[in-house]
């Protein structure tokens, strides 16, 4: 089986200009904010130098004389030190993370947006696990930027450059010393930085694997469970999720060895500092408190250092989780709304597909040549042979996807040069595959319109989906399971006229909409219909013919061509394609013998 998610991965540099300059613009609204926690690090800074100084005097000057006076000051400013540390720290920490969560639900109601502006194309093509893996763990990897990483490189800077004037101050000879073994960590920071890059982004990798094949799999569980595929999709998932175990496991022997190795080489170098400076103090020329706080600063010294080759991960996957989301964000809308967009009505309209043709992959004609017109008021029924492109010419109408050919007309107006919203508010649509949220009934037939009560009642009992919601526990409030679980394919499809009918749109659109009804139903949706369609223009697609007997005029399609064209007494005395697929419907008992 392909994987269908190689092209996830990201392999940009670790630093880009360009994209941070845009990931900088999202933390502008909150400058202030920022400037605040960068003030607060150097503050922070400026106090980690201060402790060794008091110690150097408290060594080097009271305790020599004997002065617990001023042993006791030195003491009181060590504990205002520590204070200061503290409410410093825990102020710089809640602001960049306030400022990190900010960005969060700015970032992700930015990408939420454009989701939804996004053409039903871009989710043909991109799996729902994938787009997880974007808004979640993407998003969350650049609010460790700003929190762990921007702002605290100041800080980390502003510390290594105060320790290294205060070490050259104290004793340049020990000073060197401790610059001896930065070669050896700046080769350790060097080797965890290549080996960490390339584990993380293994990791990312195969984290939106895993994402995109569990949300295959919990939305197609009964397809799993019905073809007896548990065994081998839990296989072929324990496969996915040792992977990424492994690359885990990976990063963090990376981490095991060089963060204790730090430790290591920092070791050595105290030790190198403590028989340089003994032998200074023997040598009378350096104090014990010099040495001291020497030593204070020269532990100090390695931990920015080591923070900065932590930061430099942090922000080598902020770039490579950037380019991911820019790459989302700049994606190209392909169904766009007119710069200046014609005003729309909700009158009736007349309906005309003009020439039109029509590829979902380039060269791959589904409609060709199309066109046929629907008067306002009338009823118009599409029939074909599964794969004709029925349900294309409901894309096109409803712009989910724009016509390469030819135009389609509401009133002699092309409809791309209307705004999108304006024309499927005009659409009541009614699809095959019913799509059911974790919400109550009547919220499922309101869809969120200021639509009052009754007038949801009315349009459930005028399709008789209130035989069946009345019969719920708590009847129109009762919650419904995601994706509606719990409703039958006819239960579901009631909802849908119900949902489609309480909007009163002027055109109504039926894609094979009885496809899931018994016949008991069905005849109580076909009276529905019948009161219903008085007075709006409708397209009707339908598998059964027996729905579509009475329609003003009946179209069937052939391989993506309009073949025939009449009502249904018409078309059964040329005796065609639609006359063939009447029969074969008479054979299986699906058409109406009195016809």
């Amino acid at each position: 089986m392909s994987e269908p998610y190689d092209d996830d991965e990201i392999t940009g540099r670790a630093y880009d200009a360009r994209l941070m300059r845009r990931l900088l613009g999202y933390g502008r609204p909150y400058l202030w904010q920022l400037l605040a926690g960068i003030v607060l690090l150097l503050a922070l800074s400026g106090l980690e130098l201060v402790g060794p100084l008091l110690t150097k005097r408290a060594v080097d000057v009271y305790i020599p004389a004997g002065d617990l006076s001023g042993l006791l000051h030195m003491l009181l400013l060590y504990v205002l030190v520590l204070v200061g540390l503290f409410l410093f720290r825990f102020l710089q920490i809640y602001l960049t993370n306030w400022v990190g969560q900010r960005i969060m639900y700015d970032m992700r109601s930015q990408i939420f947006d454009k989701l939804t502006r996004l053409s039903v194309s871009y989710f043909d093509r991109n799996p729902v696990g994938r787009i997880m893996t974007r808004i979640s763990s993407d998003v969350e990897v650049l609010n460790q930027m700003f929190t762990q990483g921007v702002v605290a490189i100041f800080g980390d800077v502003f510390l290594l450059v105060g320790i290294i004037v205060a070490l050259l101050v104290l004793n340049w000879k020990l000073a060197l010393i401790t610059f001896a073994v930065l070669p050896v960590l700046f080769w350790a920071a060097f080797w965890f930085k290549v080996k960490v890059r390339d584990a993380f982004r293994e990791m990312r990798k195969r984290l939106a694997r895993v994402n995109s094949y569990l949300q295959e799999n919990l939305t197609g569980m009964r397809v799993v469970q019905l073809f007896r595929r548990e065994r081998l999709n839990r296989e072929k998932f324990q496969d996915l999720n040792r992977g990424l175990m492994e690359s885990h496991l990976k990063t963090i022997f990376y981490f095991s060895v060089f963060f204790p190795a730090v430790e290591v080489i920092s070791a050595v170098a105290i030790a190198l500092i403590l028989w340089s400076g003994g032998s200074m103090i023997l040598k009378g020329a350096l104090t014990l408190g010099a040495l001291i706080a020497f030593i204070q600063y020269a532990e100090r010294f390695y931990m920015p250092v080591r923070d900065l080759a932590e930061k430099y991960n942090i922000l080598q996957s902020a770039m490579a989780s950037s380019e991911r989301l820019f790459q989302l964000l700049d994606e190209e809308i392909q169904v766009q709304d007119p710069a200046v967009p014609q005003p729309l009505d909700r009158r009736q309209s007349a309906i005309e597909f003009r020439d039109v043709s029509f590829a979902y992959n380039p060269g791959e004609w589904v409609l060709r040549g199309v066109s046929f017109r629907v008067e306002p008021g009338q009823t118009v029924a599409i029939v074909g042979h599964t794969g004709a492109g029925k349900s294309t010419l409901i894309n096109l109408l409803s712009r989910f996807y724009d016509v390469q050919e030819g135009q389609i007309l509401l009133d002699s107006t092309d409809i791309r040069q209307f705004r999108q919203c304006d024309l499927r508010h005009k659409l009541g649509v009614v699809q095959q595959d019913v799509f059911i949220f974790a919400r109550s009934v009547e919220e499922n037939i309101r869809l969120g319109s200021p639509i009052p009560g009754e007038r949801v009642r009315q349009a459930a009992e005028a399709v008789s989906a209130d035989r069946f919601i009345t019969r719920l526990p708590e009847g129109y409030a009762e919650k419904l399971e995601e994706r509606g679980a719990t409703l039958s394919a006819g239960e579901r499809q009631l909802l849908a006229f119900a949902r489609a009918l309480v909007h009163d749109p002027p055109i109504l659109v039926l894609d094979e909409a009885t496809s899931a009804v018994d016949t008991a139903t069905e005849q109580l949706i076909q009276k529905a219909i019948a009161r219903l369609l008085e007075g709006r223009t409708a397209i009707v697609i339908a598998h059964r013919l027996s729905t579509i007997q009475r329609a003003d005029k009946i179209i069937v399609l052939h391989d993506g061509e309009v073949r025939e064209t009449g009502t249904h007494q018409e078309l059964l005395r040329r005796r065609g394609i639609y006359y063939r697929l009447y029969q074969l419907q008479v054979e299986n008992g699906l058409a109406s013998k009195s016809a």
